[in-house]
């Protein structure tokens, strides 16, 4: 796969996404008879910032670069989201994934509505001084909309522990408080949890686990393929091996493999890790960026970007289960060829919601100012997506829909009724 062809897939959902998750949350607010009005206020994003980044570059240059912070529902608690930096980033992306996040938050359980945000750059263009600088005048830039009871930021799509460190140095020092809560996936030497790195992987195979009961089968001898091998399908692919899935394809940004036999995961991994590109992995056979999605395999994981999934794209796809490890991996038009095909979807708001379960516990760990340990963290990430999972399996077969429609469906009637409680509409 090459620049040109994730670049396309991006421009191609920024307002699909969008449109995607807006007609999701109008078919369950009509499956559960939710008036329209509710429908609406849930619907509208409570407040966007777009603000004007310049920096110094170390050529002498000024730059602007154009950031935004959308916080789109705090009835149920603070805004909770990532920040992403990318060169075809655009509001209406960040509308969706804002969104996507409140319904996650709603329904995996969490005390915390939905925000994102982010920069339209290349990250790969900035020196490590570059990078900082723009951390450091973005969090400035978005301050006032930051704390540990208003919107708790984390990292996202090309961002890590390391920005997150800069960030919340940058918020600590406006305020003069040191509020460690105020910013999650940091560092553990600053008040990061253990546990917290993997934990969208750990969540993504708690759900693949819990869907393959549901159909009487298990991981092991389970042919998976995995779009993108980045922070979360790197582990995930790691751990799927570990149990006993079997990797028969797997695509990044540099390629695309496959091996019916199988790919050995560790020594892929170290291949990647080497800066090789995928294609040049020589225990498996390169193959076109288009064959990844008919390859024969009882499970397809996208973890790599959102609106991939067109009807074309679904309509190729010979899985019989798809478990959206990354947000937003499937249009409307895409999801709608799932459902007449019979395409069983773990959708995105159940399946990556491990993540900010995680974020969710670090929070609450800096607050008490008390370290869980690991094991410990790590057990209650399972137990709340075992528990959200079977919940939404119930809410689907109840409404007679799909898992999708399920899962939103439960986190709209969640966050409906704590606009009715908290008497916000009116």
């Amino acid at each position: 796969m090459n620049e040109n062809f994730l670049t396309s897939q991006i421009e191609k959902s920024s307002g699909s996404t969008w449109d995607a998750v807006v007609s999701q949350i109008r078919r369950a607010g009509e499956i559960l008879g939710i008036s329209e009005d509710i429908i609406e206020v849930i619907i509208a994003p409570e407040r966007s910032l777009k603000v004007s980044i310049p920096i110094k570059r170390d050529s002498g240059k000024i730059e602007i670069f154009q950031g935004w912070r959308i916080l789109h529902d705090t009835t149920r608690g603070p805004g909770k989201g990532g920040i992403r930096y990318h060169s075809e980033l655009t509001e209406e992306t960040l509308m969706a994934l804002s969104a996507e996040m409140s319904l996650k938050t709603a329904l995996v359980g969490i005390p915390f509505g939905g925000a994102k945000g982010g920069v339209k750059v290349d990250p790969r263009k900035l020196s490590q001084s570059e990078l900082e600088r723009l951390t450091r005048r973005f969090a400035l830039e978005i301050s006032s909309l930051i704390g540990p009871a208003k919107d708790v930021p984390a990292p996202d799509i090309n961002t890590d522990a390391n920005v997150m460190a800069w960030f919340a140095d940058t918020i600590w020092n406006i305020s003069g408080n040191f509020q460690s809560a105020t910013i999650t996936g940091k560092p553990f030497a600053i008040g990061g949890v253990m546990g917290h790195q993997g934990a969208t992987a750990q969540g993504v195979v708690t759900v693949c686990k819990r869907l393959l009961e549901k159909h009487n089968a298990g991981l092991a001898g389970t042919r998976v393929a995995i779009q993108g091998l980045g922070k979360v399908g790197g582990p995930l692919a790691f751990l799927l091996s570990s149990l006993g899935a079997r990797i028969v394809g797997a695509q990044d940004i540099s390629g695309t493999i496959t091996n019916r036999a199988g790919i050995n995961i560790a020594k892929l991994l170290s291949h990647i890790e080497n800066r090789n590109p995928i294609s040049t992995f020589g225990e498996a056979e390169p193959i076109s960026p288009d064959d990844f999605w008919s390859l024969d395999c009882d499970v397809l994981i996208p973890a790599a970007l959102g609106g991939v999934i067109d009807s074309q794209i679904a309509s190729k796809i010979k899985a019989r289960f798809v478990v959206e490890a990354a947000n937003g991996p499937t249009l409307g038009s895409g999801d709608e060829e799932f459902n007449t095909r019979g395409v069983i979807v773990a959708p995105d708001i159940l399946a990556n919601a491990g993540g900010v379960v995680a974020s969710s516990f670090e929070w609450a760990q800096d607050l008490q100012g008390y370290l869980w340990e690991e094991e410990l963290t790590a057990t209650r990430i399972r137990d709340t997506m075992e528990k959200a999972f079977d919940s939404t399996w119930a809410k689907a077969e109840v409404l007679g829909v799909s898992l999708r429609i399920g899962a939103v469906a439960l986190a709209v009637e969640k966050i409906a009724e704590a606009h009715r409680l908290r008497g916000l509409i009116f």
